[in-house]
């Protein structure tokens, strides 16, 4: 799905602020056509933000099931004759979606967006009313899965992922204009001719964009590729072609150099739509146990992170984007990953414009029995028909599909993940992957593709490792297993790296880490403290260092975050290396001088 801009051919207009809100305990909302009228009883709700935590008390924060919102917009006069369009960056987990009385989409997957034609349904210059009803019900049939339990005192959400089950608008909604015949969709693969480590090299980018609309078999596509100082370094014709850049300027880490793909629909003498692709060229490949970018080899610093903040839960905000990836920057982190779901697209164009390395995760978490069990909820088999099953595997290749279509352009991700921590040693979980696995090749053969592996799945056993490109395991020595002991924790880490080396793909430690209170101080090495996070951290460090197969640390996390409700956590988990309001623990400190020497 193309993404929505502002052009000499298109209008978008932001759809934020405040929208009226009613939460449906009863669920009666739809019976009862909520969306024919006005929210009776309605409150304020920011757009975007969760909803959880806006209000103070229980109620709304462990709410199950459908809340509605709603609000008013008006067509533009000057969108007369064009093709109207509303889009919702995200609704977590489903929504359905009225404009006035007539629906208008349902879209399963609480990640990526989705967008109905409103086109006969508006009129330029008149008002029309916005409703819609988001479910934040987890079952085994949804990405993360997860399992409603009816009690006397109501609805109660179970679910088996270690982060809380934030609902609501996360995102932006948009109100799009675009004209009847217009650009639906682009791809780009960029690409290198020779040696891309030389002095100077040419660059490629083959393209293909498609044209929908009344006038589209008889339209023309020009593009020109401009770079950084508008000047055209390319041109062609045609849907698809291949364009070469003499000294081409590579996209790397550090780097977020792209170029405007500049593309015009041309029928006659007439622009009929324009439309522009960032780009950035450079290559990825995984030698041997090496991962390169751009022929050179690259060793991923950084951590696994969460869309969680106070207050506003999993809703973007500009700010607090910027201040993170400002910390990112001091830290001397070059990647991140999008644990456990894709993450908001400004945060992935300020990745590509920086040259932010990026792994990026489909929602597919909590499907691991023993992971549920720690989190005191107790499965007997994870892969069942009435467990996670085919049902469930198709809406996981369905949200492969529309996240694979989000970001394919962008020269920030490197390395796709299909899944965190399910279970990976059985024969149920292998005939649940393989498929998956091919799905993600054949939609995107250019990048490496993995998943992510838990402790509970050994070298030995894991059946999935050799579907990935890459080996990706979370592990957790000295906090989880070896408890407090870092000496046997040491031991027990060095021999696992040794088992996962001696398969012959780049290792990345895509988790580790130990709960901190922040300001907690012990002499004598206390769990929880500043000081055993730190050891943990040096522990760690001092192993991956003898071992040139580790091509990455990704620590467990960048900052405390929120989970569901139970003994193992106190107001959270606290493995961050900063508090959930960005306040640096001692570990912080010491990465920053593992990777910048400051």
């Amino acid at each position: 799905m193309l993404r929505h801009q502002d052009s000499a051919t298109r209008d978008l207009r932001p759809l934020t602020g405040l929208w009226r809100f009613r939460p449906d305990p009863d669920g009666v909302g739809r019976e009862e056509r909520w969306y024919a009228g006005g929210l009776a009883g309605a409150i304020d709700m920011p757009v975007p933000a969760s909803y959880n935590d806006i209000v103070p008390g229980r109620e709304l924060r462990l709410h199950v099931g459908d809340v509605w919102y709603q609000r008013t917009a008006r067509i533009p006069r000057g969108w007369a004759d064009q093709r109207v369009v509303l889009r919702f960056d995200s609704a977590t987990h489903r929504a359905t979606v009225w404009v006035n009385e007539t629906e208008v989409v349902f879209h399963e997957g609480g990640y990526t967006p989705f967008e109905a034609d409103i086109t006969g349904l508006v009129t330029p210059g008149e008002e029309f009313r916005i409703t819609a009803a988001v479910d934040n019900r987890l079952t085994w049939e949804s990405i993360p899965p997860g399992m409603v339990v009816e009690t006397e005192h109501g609805p109660r959400q179970k679910y088996m992922h270690d982060f809380f089950n934030y609902a609501g608008l996360h995102r932006p909604v948009w109100l799009a204009s675009t004209p009847t015949t217009y650009v639906s969709d682009v791809t780009v693969v960029p690409g290198v001719d020779g040696d891309v480590t030389a002095d100077s090299v040419t660059g490629t980018v083959d393209y293909t964009v498609e044209v929908e609309g009344p006038r589209a078999d008889a339209a023309q596509v020009r593009v020109r590729l401009l770079d950084h100082s508008g000047t055209e370094v390319a041109q062609g014709e045609g849907a698809h072609g291949i364009l070469r850049i003499e000294d081409v300027h590579l996209w790397g880490p550090g780097d977020g150099y792209q170029y405007d793909l500049a593309i015009e629909v041309v029928s006659g003498d007439e622009v009929v739509d324009s439309y522009v692709q960032k780009v950035g060229v450079r290559t990825v490949e995984v030698r041997g146990h090496e991962f390169l970018i751009n022929g050179k080899p690259f060793y991923f610093q950084g951590f696994g992170m969460h869309e969680d903040h106070l207050a506003r839960g999993k809703g973007h905000d500009d700010t607090s984007m910027v201040n993170d990836f400002q910390i990112l920057d001091w830290i001397g982190a070059n990647s991140f990953r999008t644990s456990h779901y894709p993450y908001a697209e400004e945060v992935m164009d300020y990745a590509d414009a920086h040259g932010i390395v990026v792994i990026d995760e489909v929602g597919a978490v909590g499907m691991n029995g023993s992971v549920a069990a720690v989190l005191g909820v107790n499965i007997d088999k994870v892969f069942s028909p009435d467990t996670v099953s085919e049902a469930t595997r198709e809406t996981h290749a369905q949200a492969i599909r529309e996240l694979f279509a989000r970001d394919k352009n962008r020269p920030s991700v490197v390395l796709w993940s299909i899944a965190n921590e399910p279970e990976s040693h059985t024969p149920e979980s292998e005939d649940y992957f393989k498929p998956l696995f091919e799905l993600a090749r054949e939609l995107d053969p250019h990048r490496p593709i993995g998943f992510v592996n838990v402790m509970y799945s050994t070298a030995e056993t894991c059946r999935l490792a050799k579907y990935g490109d890459v080996i990706m395991i979370n592990r957790y020595y000295g906090w989880y297993a070896q408890s407090g002991d870092l000496p046997l924790a040491e031991d027990a880490l060095r021999a696992e790296l040794a088992l996962w080396a001696a398969q012959g793909k780049p290792i990345l430690m895509t988790e580790y880490g130990a709960d901190t209170v922040a300001g907690l101080h012990s002499l004598t090495g206390t769990m929880w403290t500043e000081e055993y996070q730190t050891e943990y951290l040096d522990m760690h460090h001092r192993v991956f260092d003898e071992f040139p197969e580790l091509q990455g640390e990704h620590v467990w996390n960048f900052a405390d975050f929120e989970t569901s409700l139970g003994i193992v956590r106190v107001d959270g988990n606290k493995k961050g290396a900063f508090t959930r309001d960005r306040r640096p623990k001692a570990a912080a400190h010491l990465l920053r001088r593992r990777w910048t020497g400051r």
